[in-house]
C-alpha cells in the first residue's frame, strides 16, 4: 500500500457508512472470530499514535525512534501534511505483522490502538467526543457478543481514551497550523518544520517516565520552534527586498 493512501486516521479513502452505526456504550453487539489471526496478516494501515509507540518503546525497553526505524514506516500524510507512523509488514513472512509470533502477538500488553479495539474502530470529534463502530468482519468462527463499554474496558480503552483524545485534538489543531505555514516558509524550512513534528509528536520521548506530560511539554517546544521558522522566514523575505 502506498504512503499517500495512508493518513493518521488509516486508509484515506475509507468511508463509514450506514451499514457501521455508531453505537452507543450500552449496546450489544456481536462479530465472529474464527482466532486465526488473520487481522494481523496482510494489514499496511496500523497507524500509531504517539502513545501507541510510546507504549511499544517501554515494552521492548527501547527508544522510540529506534522502534520506528526497527518496526514501523514513516510517511508525511496527503491530507494531514503531519508524520505518519504506521507498523511495517515483514515481507518476506506474507505481510504480516512484525509483531506476530505464531498466531499471537508478542507486544499485546502494549498493542497499538487500532488493534485493541478490532473489531470496533474509534472516531474522535474535534470537540473531543468518542465513539465507537462496529467493522465489517469476515472470519466466521465462535460468535462472540458482548456490550461496548464491557469490550473496551477489557482491552483498558477507557484508561487510555483521554490521551487519545489530546492526540487526536492536537493532530486536527496541528493540521491547519502546518497547513498554513506550509503556504509561507521555503522548502528547506518545511523540511525543517516536518523534523521538529516528527520530534515533538513521535521521537523526543522517554520510555520510562509518564507520556502525558512529556506529550504537553513537547507541545510547547514544537509552538516556540515553529514561531522560530516563522520569523526566520519573515528575515528572510525582508532581506530579499
Amino acid at each position: 500500500m502506498r504512503d499517500e493512501a495512508i493518513d493518521l486516521c488509516g486508509q484515506v479513502d475509507f468511508i463509514r457508512t450506514d451499514a457501521m452505526p455508531l453505537l452507543e456504550r450500552d449496546t450489544q453487539f456481536r462479530f465472529a472470530c474464527a482466532g486465526c489471526g488473520n487481522c494481523c496478516r496482510g494489514r499496511e494501515d496500523i497507524v500509531l499514535s504517539g502513545y501507541d509507540l510510546w507504549r511499544i518503546a517501554a515494552r521492548l525497553r527501547l527508544p522510540p525512534q529506534i522502534v520506528a526505524r526497527g518496526y514501523c514506516r514513516s510517511s508525511i500524510g496527503r491530507a494531514s501534511h503531519l508524520p505518519v507512523l504506521r507498523l511495517a509488514p515483514v515481507k518476506e513472512n506474507r505481510n504480516n505483522c512484525p509483531f506476530l509470533t505464531e498466531n499471537h502477538c508478542a507486544i499485546h500488553d502494549a498493542e497499538p490502538l487500532v488493534c485493541a479495539l478490532y473489531p470496533l474502530a474509534q472516531e474522535i470529534s474535534r470537540a473531543g467526543e468518542v465513539h465507537y463502530f462496529l467493522q465489517p468482519t469476515g472470519c466466521g468462527g465462535q460468535v462472540i457478543e458482548a456490550r461496548v463499554q464491557d469490550y473496551l474496558a477489557r482491552y483498558d480503552v477507557p484508561a487510555r481514551e483521554a490521551i487519545d483524545v489530546r492526540w487526536a485534538q492536537t493532530c486536527m489543531a496541528l493540521e491547519d497550523t502546518v497547513e498554513q505555514l506550509e503556504t509561507v516558509l521555503s522548502p528547506v524550512l518545511v523540511r525543517r518544520m516536518q523534523a521538529k513534528l516528527w520530534q515533538a509528536l513521535y521521537f523526543g520521548y522517554d520510555y520510562t517516565q509518564d507520556y502525558l506530560p512529556q506529550l504537553e511539554a513537547s507541545l510547547q517546544t514544537l509552538d516556540t520552534e515553529l514561531h522560530k521558522l516563522t520569523e526566520y522566514q519573515k528575515k528572510r523575505n525582508n532581506c530579499s527586498k
